[in-house]
């Protein structure tokens, strides 16, 4: 589907977007957004693409198939519980960041603190890959260690995690 779309609307469609989605801009006057429409569960790929008159937009879409998503818990310091759908191949800091679970993460995500310290069930702990010795000086840190503590940054969703239940501990504070 093509729909013209005017410079004005496109710049402001522009400016919602960029941030969030990861907009990519060329010197060719090309831009892409993705956006999910968790409805239809699909990515959509909308490609705003200047006019050689530099007057008119052209907005064209293309729907194609989302990442594969699990339904995942995590039960926060309070024991309440959040159940969000987790795409497969993040690690479970992003998911956590994408949902607004506070999971602080510090380090951004490059295993140097354990501010993303989860607590898993037994049953996924025993499923997932060693630990690196990096990781485990970083547990030595975390508050309410566990036989199955983890890092969240280091842990990345699978398939088989759909359902699971993640404790985060207290981190003190």
């Amino acid at each position: 589907a093509t729909q013209q779309v005017s410079p004005p609307k496109m710049l402001s469609l522009l400016a919602q977007r960029t941030a969030a989605s990861g907009a990519v801009a060329s010197r060719h006057h090309s831009i892409s957004l993705c956006s999910k429409f968790t409805t239809q569960q699909c990515r959509a790929r909308i490609k705003f693409t200047q006019i050689y008159s530099g007057t008119k937009f052209w907005m064209s879409s293309q729907a194609e198939p989302s990442a594969q998503t699990v339904p995942i818990t995590f039960i926060d310091t309070t024991g309440e519980e959040i159940e969000v759908q987790a795409t497969v191949g993040k690690h479970m800091l992003d998911i956590a960041h994408d949902n607004n679970i506070e999971l602080e993460g510090a380090c951004g995500g490059e295993c140097a603190c354990a501010t993303c310290h989860l607590v898993f069930d037994q049953e996924i702990y025993d499923t997932l890959p060693e630990k690196v010795d990096e990781e485990d000086d970083m547990l030595d840190l975390a508050f309410e260690l566990t036989d199955t503590s983890r890092l969240g940054c280091q842990v990345t969703v699978r398939e088989d995690f759909a359902g699971i239940r993640v404790r985060i501990p207290d981190d003190g504070y």
